[in-house]
């Protein structure tokens, strides 16, 4: 795969962030990862309010793999700042997350998430689920225009 867009994963795990980037590189999906570990982190990422690796201006992520049960900013409200920005409104969010609590669900539709899929336990589960989400919305998802964040 081309390495050109980077992928957004907001999750405070440890464990699930080297899970995921474990699962992505079994995929061959070799796109930059971009790891923000609370709300703040994702928000301050996406809206340039701290400049990455010392680049001012950069494009949106492909996509956003985003946990609801975050620290200091809950996964639920940082999609709803998303969704509220017009330059964000219509960035690919997938909601990645343990929760089976339907209100989650719910939740995370109203608020314009594009997907959610609950993580798997058993790591080849979990690796294959990985895999279709980054072929999707890496090769197969027509993306909108991009723009700078």
């Amino acid at each position: 795969m081309v390495q050109e867009k980077v992928i957004l994963l907001v999750e405070d795990n440890p464990a699930d962030v080297t899970l995921t980037i474990r699962a992505l590189k079994k995929a061959n999906i070799l796109n930059e990862i971009a790891v923000a570990r609370d709300g703040v982190e994702a928000l301050d990422y996406l809206f340039g309010n701290a400049i990455q690796g010392g680049h001012g201006v950069r494009s949106l992520p492909a996509v956003v793999l985003l946990d609801l049960k975050l620290p200091k900013i809950d996964g639920l409200e940082v999609l709803k700042r998303v969704r509220e920005n017009p330059l964000t409104k219509t960035l690919p969010v997938v909601v990645l997350t343990t929760s089976r609590e339907e209100k989650d669900v719910v939740s995370s539709y109203e608020l314009g998430c594009n997907s959610y899929v609950r993580k798997p336990v058993d790591f080849n589960q979990f690796a294959e689920a990985i895999r279709q989400l980054g072929l999707y919305w890496l090769v197969i998802n027509e993306a909108p225009p991009d723009r700078k964040a």
